[in-house]
């Protein structure tokens, strides 16, 4: 395997260890948030958004 060759597959399989490493870290994030979202909701916090007396489909 020649050199160029070799710094290419690593460029490449370093891009896809960051890459995977970023979707895991926003699904991880995702999920967090989401969690505790239904935390605040169960607590009774309503979003400013909500408007008051309207119910969600």
């Amino acid at each position: 395997m020649s050199a160029h060759a070799l710094y290419v597959t690593a460029a490449y399989g370093i891009t896809a260890v960051v890459l995977a490493g970023l979707i895991g870290w926003i699904l991880f994030d995702q999920r967090a948030c989401k969690r505790e979202l239904a935390e605040l909701e169960a607590a009774g916090v309503r979003r400013r958004s909500d408007k008051a007396g309207t119910v969600k489909p």
